[in-house]
């Protein structure tokens, strides 16, 4: 299964936040982009043992996240 994550860089406490925009409040952590990817990963799969079948067809079927530039 391939799905798209969004990495921070934590500045306030240092190390990356990510998360995982096809599973809304599937967040994680690492001290390296190394690190949070793994983490991730892990993360991912547990959502995806909580959820039903139907449930993880109609998160994956959403349509996906976009990331545009704005101007403020």
């Amino acid at each position: 299964m391939h799905l798209k994550v969004v990495i921070e860089e934590d500045e306030e406490v240092g190390g990356y936040v990510v998360s995982c925009p096809s599973f809304p409040g599937c967040f994680s952590q690492g001290d390296t982009i190394e690190e949070a990817l793994e983490n991730i990963k892990e993360a991912i799969q547990a959502c995806i043992e909580s959820l039903g079948e139907d449930e993880i067809k109609s998160y994956l079927t959403r349509p996906s996240a976009r990331i545009v530039d704005v101007v403020a």
